[in-house]
């Protein structure tokens, strides 16, 4: 049998992941040819500066300035954009579609605000958009969703998906390092960037919680309305108090299918210990997922990196190889179900949330106080599941309390709260943090 002509593949970007694609192409060709039937070769790369020394670049490997040279090249058949942004990114993305040519993407905040026109963009044009990279990095939970857990419906995910808030956390818990002393160490090693806003403030895992929630529940990306919060503001004091508890404190990105709505949210969440993913550790990722029959599976792995995500890529990369030569109606859809099959589920505002929560607050130390506030609580129908107070100093005038409750409507809470702070005997702002029992 004649030999299939290889795939030629256009790298946009040939930075930290670019350069781990090659690098795989170059080093795993054989046993990818013989997964993908077919050779897969890296045919054009685009950088932004061509005097720049780099590795892993064959004398046939074309290196030029302008990605869209690629975009327009008729001899690509696949497209890598790897540059990150939005803007480029979409507009080399769009074009690429138009030019008939699959594209592969990390880029989660592209996907996140720009996914449904893309998509839709591209199963008009029978082309494939595979973005495995673009969510946990070498851990393939975009694959899990679409194709190992088509037979479920999925009730709910949470995922640790942002390698650089877990490390924070991590070393916040096990050295009782204050946020500002463990984000500077997690400067210093390379786990989060000089500006960490979109880390630090939730931002990355909301684009990842976005595009999962879409592939598990079968609706339209819809990041505008999902609720992020980050770590920022987080104490050593809570962490201290979760763990006396039985809890881990996580940022989470969690979507939630209830009768109501869909709940896509990302926030610090309290975790109990004995829970899998309470002892993911570090820079790591891990992904639970509830499905109706299968029940829990959880997913761990690199989140980010050079390997894990051009591993990721490259296994795209075999998929749309093998896919190539099918009708494109029998293709895996994008979203796993199929385009005219989206539901519109709506997506819940936090007030509609439901979820339990972690509530610590600094009173005064005498008689009368805990029995007001438990009254409040009782009043806005959320009731206690533990409690603990901090034994105040002979000479001390105030305590804390840390109140776990049972599962609530957060606007519920939101009343209570405020009837909460209002006690001239409760001497500071109350901290919430959402509590997640995962089962």
């Amino acid at each position: 049998m004649t030999p299939m002509k290889p795939i030629r593949v256009g790298l946009l970007g040939f930075g930290i992941v670019g350069s781990g694609v090659a690098e795989i192409l170059e080093r795993n060709a054989e046993e990818i040819e013989r997964r993908a039937g077919r050779r897969i070769e890296v045919a054009r790369i685009a950088v932004r500066d061509l005097d720049k020394p780099r590795e892993h670049i064959g004398p046939t490997i074309s290196v030029i300035d302008d990605p869209y040279e690629i975009v327009l090249d008729p001899s690509i058949d696949i497209v890598c954009e790897l540059i990150g942004g939005t803007e480029i990114a979409r507009d080399l993305v769009t074009e690429a579609i138009a030019q008939g040519k699959s594209v592969i993407t990390a880029n989660k905040a592209l996907l996140a605000l720009h996914g449904n026109e893309i998509f839709a963009a591209a199963s008009e044009r029978g082309v494939m958009i595979a973005f495995e990279a673009a969510v946990a990095g070498g851990v393939p939970i975009i694959k899990a969703l679409r194709e190992g857990l088509t037979g479920n419906r999925i009730e709910w995910l949470a995922g640790i998906i942002n390698g650089t808030t877990n490390y924070i956390l991590s070393e916040m818990r096990d050295k009782g390092l204050s946020f500002a002393a463990a984000l500077a160490d997690a400067q210093a090693l390379g786990y989060a960037e000089a500006d960490p806003t979109f880390d630090i403030e939730g931002i990355d895992a909301a684009h990842k919680a976005t595009l999962l929630a879409s592939i598990a529940f079968g609706i339209p990306v819809q990041f505008e309305r999902a609720h992020v919060e980050g770590i920022s503001n987080l104490a050593a004091e809570d962490i201290a108090y979760a763990e006396k508890l039985g809890y881990r404190i996580k940022l989470l990105g969690i979507a939630r299918r209830g009768t109501r709505g869909i709940e896509l949210r990302v926030h610090p969440t309290l975790v109990p210990e004995k829970r899998l993913i309470a002892s993911v550790e570090g820079a790591m990722n891990a992904v639970m997922v509830k499905g109706d029959f299968v029940g829990q599976t959880l997913y761990y792995g690199k989140g980010a990196g050079k390997q894990a995500t051009a591993s990721a890529v490259v296994a795209d990369l075999v998929d749309v190889t093998r896919m190539m030569t099918a009708d494109p109606q029998n293709r895996v859809p994008h979203l796993a179900f199929q385009p005219g099959s989206l539901a519109d589920s709506p997506i819940l505002s936090s007030g509609e949330f439901e979820t339990a929560f972690y509530l610590r607050m600094r009173v005064a130390d005498e008689p009368g106080v805990l029995a007001d506030i438990t009254r409040i609580l009782a009043d806005t129908e959320v009731s206690i599941g533990a409690l603990l107070q901090r034994e105040a100093e002979a000479d001390e005038p105030s305590t804390d309390i840390i109140l776990l409750t049972h599962r609530t409507i957060e606007h519920r809470i939101d009343t209570a709260i405020r009837r909460i702070e209002a006690l001239a005997t409760v001497l500071s702002k109350v901290i919430r943090i959402r509590l997640e029992d995962l089962v």
